[in-house]
């Protein structure tokens, strides 16, 4: 069968290449492969920055944004033929630590797990997958190909659900939000909050393009400028933090009111520094209760929360959120980037 693959650490080594089908497990679905979406995880990967082959192997199967059809399913198994499935990256480590083994792998404590398409297993970008049926999620049929959305939707499920348990620590009634950037993950992570009966706020850079039509068309409110600006106006509860820039982390960070909480989702790049009164930072988060979380990865339940909300989301601005839609024989012009991109998906024929 064919898959998409390259020699981690190596650029230039992506190709479509022929490998052998997939061997299914007693308790594993076999799934036709039907698309992937593109993040900028996969864009480091191809350039050679990052990932890892499955063990014995040189190259590795890309693709960890999943979405499948699932031709046969074990007996039992709560999944039938036709379902629309999407895998689950994350696997937890064989030790297992004791976060993995109460399936809470998103929240490994030895690094020894194992993710899809980058780390020591092969991902979703073949004509054919494997998962086993505690690994793979039921998505909507009326979702369609924007199921692909699944993956992202999971991680700021996850972000959300922190930001509740660091908030139940006291009384927790926010009512404004401010989402910083508008990708992919900052979008889902609007949504969600909109879901949520939040006033939502979001921050990008950009003033042309799909991103500010988005942001109205869920009923929150696109604003670009200085983020310490925008949160000064705005007096957000919650800052869900999408972009990984190092300037926006701090200004949200530094501008964060009275209780309030600073999720990061975004990965910043090493290699840039930047200056930081540290003393009046740390000052501020003490005297006034603030918090600042990471979140990254999912977990079983963060998907199921994800499929939910797409679920209950708009068809139309779901798709309008993948803006390219990609033939698996055109692959490399998913990995451009585009200035209107938000989502890029890469499609099976």
């Amino acid at each position: 069968m064919r898959a998409l693959t390259v020699v981690p650490h190596r650029a230039g080594s992506l190709a479509l290449t022929e490998v052998p089908d997939p061997e299914p497990g007693p308790d594993d679905l076999l799934v036709e492969g039907l698309a992937i979406g593109i993040c900028g995880t996969d864009r480091e990967i191809v350039a050679g920055d990052y990932g890892w082959a499955p063990p014995g192997r040189e190259r590795l199967v890309i693709g960890h944004e999943s979405l499948g059809r699932v031709r046969r399913a074990p007996p039992g198994s709560g999944f039938a033929p036709g379902d629309l499935v999407v895998g689950l990256v994350r696997r937890p480590d064989p030790v297992p630590c004791g976060a993995c083994a109460h399936g809470q792998f998103d929240m490994c404590r030895n690094g020894r797990y194992f993710e899809r398409g980058m780390k020591e297993r092969d991902g979703y970008a073949s004509d054919l997958w494997c998962a086993d049926k505690s690994y793979a999620v039921r998505v909507a049929t009326g979702l369609g190909m924007d199921g692909v959305l699944l993956q992202p939707s999971s991680v700021v499920a996850k972000a959300w659900e922190q930001v509740d348990r660091v908030g139940a620590r006291a009384w927790f009634e926010p009512r404004t939000a401010l989402v910083t950037g508008a990708g992919p993950f900052g979008l889902l992570a609007a949504l969600l909050g909109v879901q949520r009966g939040l006033t939502v706020h979001v921050l990008d850079r950009v003033t042309v393009g799909p991103k500010p039509s988005l942001v109205a068309d869920l009923g929150a409110a696109y604003h670009t400028g200085d983020v310490e600006d925008v949160m000064a106006s705005i007096r957000p509860d919650i800052v869900i933090e999408a972009t990984g820039a190092a300037e926006m982390i701090i200004g949200a960070i530094a501008a964060i009111g009275p209780y309030g909480i600073v999720c990061l989702t975004g990965v910043t790049p090493g290699g840039r520094r930047i200056t930081v009164d540290a003393g009046t930072l740390n000052r501020e988060i003490v005297l006034e209760n603030a918090v600042v979380i990471g979140a990254i990865d999912a977990n079983l339940s963060h998907y199921v929360a994800g499929a939910r909300a797409l679920a209950e989301a708009d068809p139309g601005w779901l798709a309008r959120l993948i803006t390219r839609r990609v033939p698996l024989r055109r692959y490399t012009e998913a990995f451009e980037r585009r200035e209107d991109d938000v989502k890029v998906m890469l499609m099976n024929e």
